[in-house]
């Protein structure tokens, strides 16, 4: 599990690189052609790792049901994010990733409800939902750099 974490907390590195050398407005950008902004892909990300490993653990999760209703699959931006949503957000992406780290080792996943993605992953299992994870955070990573191109 370790290098699936230290995966995570470099993916997590270069989403806030994207918080700080980016202004509000360019977080909040929709470029033409894009159904999303920066800031939508890591509220995104942010919020699926939670579904992905806590909710189908049938467990609780750290983020409220408002971020979830924002940025859960299928949305997309209704409204500028503000300063303060960028913060909570930077904030988010270390302490999620933390107390992930401290519930695994503490073993608190005990039960999974299996999952199939839309790309054909088979997730049975917590570990396997962080290991899926990192490859979803990769392609929004991806989508990210491409949206930076045109602001």
């Amino acid at each position: 599990m370790q290098s699936t974490f230290d995966i995570n907390l470099s993916s997590r590195n270069i989403l806030l690189k994207f918080l700080e050398n980016n202004s509000l407005e360019q977080l909040n950008t929709i470029p033409e052609g894009f159904s999303n902004n920066l800031i939508w892909n890591i509220g995104h990300i942010v919020v699926v790792q939670q579904m992905l490993v806590y909710n189908l653990s049938g467990l609780p999760m750290f983020i409220s049901d408002e971020m979830v209703e924002k940025y859960k699959k299928g949305t997309k931006p209704e409204t500028p994010v503000t300063q303060e949503e960028v913060e909570q957000l930077k904030k988010l992406l270390y302490a999620t990733l933390e107390q992930t780290k401290q519930d695994f080792a503490n073993g608190v996943f005990k039960e999974y409800k299996a999952f199939t993605t839309m790309s054909g992953f088979n997730i049975r299992n917590a570990q396997e939902a962080m290991e899926f994870n990192n490859y979803h955070e990769g392609v929004h990573t991806g989508v990210m750099m491409r949206i930076h191109k045109f602001l």
